[in-house]
């Protein structure tokens, strides 16, 4: 009897340790199969933007994090306002970053773009020359394009129908100015180009400040002239475009990455980009 049972358990403790055994073979071999799953491919998505966010780095840091946490590939094409904006119009991007208030209203008045949130701002500055032929100081921007364009002061446009173009040539309407001749020159180019121009032709160049202080460090001859107006204020937006009317748009990952722009977080990177190597914020958080 002693023995039936002595067999009876060591038979027990053999089918313990099979199960066991097993157990551990099929969590390993689920591990393997889970391990072996692909990584689904990232989905992708095209942000048409002002030249102002990539010349200022700001872009180099936030993409990265939207990439990582959404797994997606953004296709980031900074032009100036006005063709990002026309982009929308076409379809041919999903979502929107700009800094044209009145353009941008427009677009989204026609049904073109929705979901319309303001994300950030900054300031416009006029800059020039150190030695500042022009004598052009203080904070009234309009004195100082007027006061240049008596002078034939040599002026640097961008002419590229982008943000910072448009608040240039908004100032010499309501001046009643129509800038022309060897003085005045159009570059056609972003932001960070026409800085360049300006410094090495010692010209006077209207710039968001995010853009100059990013490219200070290169501009050593130029300098701030003017800043401070209540009229400088510089403000981004960020939109999708609407899928109901070009329905080739990725409206998932566009929806997301406006969320992304206004959530506390992304807030406060924007917030302190910057700080640490200019002194200053380059963008301030502007959320509704």
């Amino acid at each position: 009897m002693l023995k039936k049972r002595y067999f009876a358990a060591l038979f027990a403790f053999m089918l313990l340790i099979l199960s066991a055994c097993g157990n551990s073979q099929t969590k390993e071999a689920d591990a393997k199969t889970k391990k072996a799953e692909p990584k689904a491919a990232p989905t992708e998505m095209i942000l048409a933007t002002t030249t102002s966010t990539q010349d200022s780095g700001l872009l180099d840091v936030l993409i990265p994090m939207f990439e990582k946490e959404n797994n997606v590939k953004v296709k980031t094409i900074a032009v100036g306002t006005g063709q990002a904006l026309e982009m929308g119009t076409k379809g041919e991007a999903d979502v929107l970053l700009v800094h044209a208030p009145a353009a941008e209203k427009a677009v989204v008045d026609a049904g073109d773009a929705i979901n319309y949130k303001r994300v950030m701002y900054n300031d416009f500055v006029l800059v020039g020359p150190k030695e500042n032929p022009a004598g052009v100081s203080g904070d009234d921007i309009q004195a100082a394009f007027k006061k240049l364009a008596e002078t034939k002061s040599i002026f640097i446009s961008r002419g590229d129908d982008s943000g910072t173009d448009k608040k240039e040539k908004g100032i010499w309407t309501l001046l009643n100015i129509k800038p022309a001749g060897e003085w005045y020159v159009s570059t056609g180019q972003g932001m960070g180009q026409t800085l360049q121009v300006a410094a090495e032709k010692k010209g006077y160049v209207l710039t968001d400040r995010a853009t100059w202080l990013a490219q200070s460090k290169n501009l050593s001859d130029m300098q701030i002239v003017v800043e401070g107006g209540k009229d400088l204020m510089n403000i981004y937006h960020v939109m999708q475009v609407n899928p109901e009317k070009h329905d080739k748009i990725n409206s998932k990952d566009a929806k997301k990455f406006v969320e992304f722009m206004i959530d506390p977080k992304t807030q406060d990177v924007i917030e302190n980009f910057g700080k640490k190597e200019y002194g200053q914020s380059l963008f301030i958080k502007y959320t509704e």
